[in-house]
């Protein structure tokens, strides 16, 4: 999700470069699945990918459409390889087809609303990155929270396309009440790292926590105690307990802790305080995104973590203990 990136593992020659192995062009799919959470690591990629499959083979498959469709895009309007080679053209597909499966179901006008999506988000990208490049901002998951939110709040409109919609309210509209068990925490706490993928099962934010410690123990630890601090945030506000057992409360905090905490800015005494206000930020901003856009269940999609990391990196030069990374 970054404007650029280290070099990924195997990555061809020099940027722009069009002389590729066939294998080069297939390692772009896992690339642009783990680069939801800044990696380039196609084996990061892979464990994400068996995290989704896990969830359900829905996500897995409509993920890895979303993800292709995408990038393939990208490639053929002419976007740098170095780009496409890295994920960075393959991400925002990958949240569409998970997020549109959620919200609308499997079906035919699902595939067809996917791949309309990720071409979209694709062409909304490049738009992003020539605003947003002279301020040093990257686009992180804006595309796809507008394309989601524009196709989800229209959905209802359309017979063909809400007829498979699926129940997506909150888990306390089911469960009410703010006491939070024991269970609520610890799986609050790894569900908001699943979350980051709209995945609820606390065991599927376990494997995607395995793939952020492969990437490096700093980056998982970064995940853990972002989500850990987001659930934290809303039960001192009085959120409701199922909602922070479904890491409803974590996972824009996951996304923007790891983006502040080293991705994108330098991992000072300074900085990791920095990255942990920008977490908490993110985790407070949920419930009024939420009320917002009721229309899709009551979830936020990744705004809170795009507009607060973006209001974060912006301040970084008028601060002179924060520093931008090189990336």
């Amino acid at each position: 999700m970054a404007s650029s990136s280290p070099q990924p593992d195997g990555a061809p020659g020099k940027a722009g470069s069009a002389r590729y192995r066939p294998l080069d062009a297939l390692l772009t799919v896992p690339r642009g699945v783990a680069q939801v959470d800044f990696q380039p690591s196609y084996w990061v990629g892979l464990v994400f990918l068996v995290a989704l499959f896990a969830g359900g083979w829905q996500f897995g498959v409509f993920g890895l459409l979303g993800t292709v469709v995408a990038t393939a895009t990208a490639y053929l309007l002419g976007v740098t390889w170095e780009r496409v080679s890295m994920g960075l053209e393959g991400f925002c597909g990958t949240l569409i087809g998970v997020s549109l499966v959620l919200y609308l179901g499997v079906g035919w006008m699902t595939v067809f609303l996917v791949i309309g999506g990720a071409i979209a988000g694709s062409v909304l990208t490049s738009a992003m990155n020539t605003v947003l490049t002279p301020y040093n901002l990257p686009t992180f998951t804006a595309p796809f929270c507008v394309i989601t939110t524009v196709m989800v709040i229209g959905g209802p409109s359309f017979e063909r396309v809400w007829a498979g919609h699926v129940n997506t309210s909150a888990p306390s509209a089911a469960r009410p009440g703010i006491a939070m068990s024991w269970t609520d925490f610890w799986q609050g706490t790894f569900n908001g790292i699943g979350q980051v993928f709209f995945q609820d099962k606390w065991y599927v934010g376990v494997i995607f926590l395995v793939g952020l410690l492969i990437a490096g123990w700093r980056i998982g630890l970064a995940a853990f105690l972002a989500s850990l601090l987001g659930l934290l945030v809303g039960w001192s506000f009085g959120a409701q307990a199922a909602d922070l057992g479904a890491g409803l409360y974590g996972y824009n905090s996951v996304l923007t802790g790891i983006a502040l905490a080293g991705t994108f800015v330098v991992l000072t005494p300074a900085g990791a305080v920095y990255a942990a206000i920008g977490a908490a930020s993110a985790a407070a901003l949920t419930a009024g995104i939420g009320n917002l856009f009721a229309v899709v269940g009551g979830h936020t999609l990744t705004w809170p973590f795009v507009l607060v990391t973006w209001v974060f990196l912006a301040a970084v030069p008028m601060l002179a203990k924060i520093h931008r990374t090189a990336t």
